[in-house]
């Protein structure tokens, strides 16, 4: 059910513990991402292309409020801050090597084990 039926479901009755502040942000990022996911999937189903471009925009948008929670996490939470950019750093350092290094327990693509 659409949460616009009833336009105070967002209120909050109190002040959020600093424990609830964080689960209400990383429940906010879902809320972006499952924005990005609508709008994009509503873009790619239509051929008006002006129509397209303006969701692939808001989607874009999106995105952005995605990093600003992102980044209110973190300075509310510097430890998982760290861990979120290790985990960027991981992932660059990984995708920096040749792809058969990278991953060398893999099989090359199209490639079948014997």
């Amino acid at each position: 059910m659409a949460l616009i039926s009833n336009p105070f479901v967002a209120n909050v009755s109190k002040q959020l513990s600093p424990d609830e502040l964080i689960q209400a942000l990383r429940a906010d990022i879902v809320g972006e991402y499952e924005a990005v996911i609508g709008y994009e999937a509503h873009a790619m189903s239509t051929q008006d292309q002006r129509v397209k471009q303006a969701l692939f925009k808001i989607a874009d948008e999106e995105k952005k409020h995605v990093g600003q929670l992102e980044e209110l996490l973190a300075t509310l939470l510097p430890k998982e801050g760290q861990m979120l950019e290790q985990g960027k750093q991981v992932i660059k350092s990984q995708l920096a090597q040749p792809q058969n290094q990278a991953y060398p327990n893999q099989n090359a693509p199209n490639q079948i084990p014997h």
